[in-house]
């Protein structure tokens, strides 16, 4: 059978920038500007003057833009950089590495003698 819409999942054309590095750049805007220094102005849309640094894209227009931000994949991205980058702790816990300190265990059992 194969995997459905492979060639759509293998792109990396659309590829956009992770959680973290966006609240990098929302954090730091020195982290912005050596991120766009890597993109040569003139392979952008609108020559790099239009840029959504929630979602990490450029656009050709003003009004296109302005037509992004009030989108739902704009707010979905805001959404995601509200709730935070994961952490080393929660992904081991999603791997199954975990430690459990929680309430100690009675191990012991006390047997009465009569």
């Amino acid at each position: 059978m194969g995997i459905f819409a492979k060639r759509t999942k293998c792109k990396t054309r659309r590829r956009l920038r992770d959680v973290d590095q966006v609240q990098k750049d929302l954090m730091n805007a020195r982290h912005l500007e050596l991120y766009k220094e890597t993109k040569a102005v003139e392979d952008l849309p609108g020559l790099g003057r239009h840029y959504c640094v929630e979602c990490a894209k450029w656009f050709d227009m003003e009004s296109t833009l302005v037509k992004h931000t009030k989108g739902k994949p704009h707010k979905r991205r805001l959404k995601e950089l509200k709730e935070g980058p994961y952490t080393h702790k929660e992904a081991d816990a999603a791997v199954g590495l975990w430690t459990d300190n929680g309430r100690p265990r009675n191990t012991t059992t006390e047997i009465d003698m009569m």
